[in-house]
């Protein structure tokens, strides 16, 4: 019994290493790529740290605690009965010199912007995981795939968790992506996935990448961590400014609140519109993410006109109710200064129109 047993587990183990040989899995960052990230002064003691101490749990809160309420706690309303509405302009004929923000569900944006064309975080698979029946889209929020996109001149990647790298939707947007723009280290999924070096450009944070004349990239700090399996931390997670000369967009990438926000803000002199994530938050792990509340004063940091947040409405990573982020986020910057903009999935945002106004259109789901 005890040769079966050993002889059931090196089979099991055997099949768990031949699975995660998978290229969605990627392959961590070696030889001078790795070189160049230890000369980073954001890396340290073999991995990149963050700018301030950043638990990736409460204090006092054990590991196991925060799985087993995440796993077995019961969760109220974590996903909506029913499906949610969106709209689908088609983004083949849309007009290349028109400003917009299009937001695709949880993190993904479609953007034009100087008449360039740029995808940030797409995932269009139906979930967010290394498995399907794990952090299942909700119902009505996948309404595009990458045949609807148009070419992409760049490629945003914020870090190289399941939810905003998804190797399906990145595989079969290859052929039409022109660059890919990534934290230090995340460049070695994209030529383990069959990207020309020369397509991926890397940065760390607080550098500028300068690609064309009129269209200037910043790589900002954000506040969280990164990896796909067990390792932490190998590859950088990051912000970005997108800087025209008419427009000056933020896109925070996850990220729990810090100096970093106010600090991006004065650098930077503020920006028309500031996308930030707002979802997916919870007491446990209240470092790594922000509470709506957070967001409100982090776009106030920012000195922005408009916030767009995101990073709910497509998959029920935290235990929360799906719409309580849309909620508190309208409550939280009553008064404000800048405007808040709610578009539901594919709703254009006019970048040029300051009187667009967006519903409030998760009071009409269920």
């Amino acid at each position: 019994m005890l040769l079966t047993l050993l002889i059931l587990l090196g089979i099991l183990a055997l099949g768990i290493g031949i699975y995660l040989q998978q290229p969605k899995f990627g392959e961590l960052p070696a030889g001078a790529r790795l070189e160049k990230i230890q000369t980073s002064p954001n890396y340290a003691d073999g991995q990149f740290q963050n700018l301030i101490p950043t638990p990736q749990r409460a204090e006092g809160g054990s590991t196991a605690a925060l799985w087993w309420e995440f796993l077995v706690a019961k969760k109220e309303r974590p996903a909506p009965a029913e499906s949610l509405p969106a709209m689908k302009p088609d983004l083949l004929t849309l007009d290349k010199s028109q400003d917009v923000v299009i937001w695709l569900g949880h993190s993904s944006y479609f953007v034009q912007l100087g008449g360039k064309r740029i995808l940030i975080d797409p995932v269009f698979s139906s979930y967010a995981s290394p498995v399907s029946f794990i952090n299942k889209a909700f119902p009505g929020t996948n309404p595009y795939t990458a045949e609807d996109m148009p070419p992409i001149d760049y490629l945003f990647i914020s870090h190289d968790h399941w939810d905003h790298l998804d190797y399906p939707t990145i595989t079969a947007l290859k052929p039409k992506i022109k660059n890919v723009i990534c934290g230090l280290g995340v460049g070695a999924y994209f030529e383990q996935w069959g990207f020309a070096a020369s397509q991926v450009h890397e940065a760390d944070w607080l550098t500028s990448l300068e690609l064309e004349n009129d269209f200037i990239v910043h790589v900002l700090p954000a506040r969280h961590f990164s990896g796909r399996l067990l390792s932490r931390n190998k590859t950088l997670w990051v912000g970005y400014a997108l800087v025209t000369p008419e427009r000056r967009i933020f896109f925070s990438g996850d990220s729990g609140y810090g100096p970093h926000f106010r600090q991006i803000g004065d650098r930077l002199n503020g920006f028309d519109l500031v996308i930030l994530e707002n979802g997916q938050y919870d007491k446990n792990w209240p470092y790594i993410h922000m509470m709506p509340e957070e967001v409100a004063q982090a776009a106030e940091d920012l000195k922005a006109r408009a916030l767009l947040p995101g990073h709910a409405g497509k998959f029920a990573l935290a235990n929360h109710p799906w719409d309580e982020p849309f909620k508190r986020i309208t409550a939280a910057t009553q008064n404000k200064k800048y405007r808040l903009l709610t578009p539901m999935i594919g709703e254009p945002v006019e970048l040029g129109n300051q009187q667009q106004v967006f519903s409030r259109w998760w009071e009409r789901v269920n």
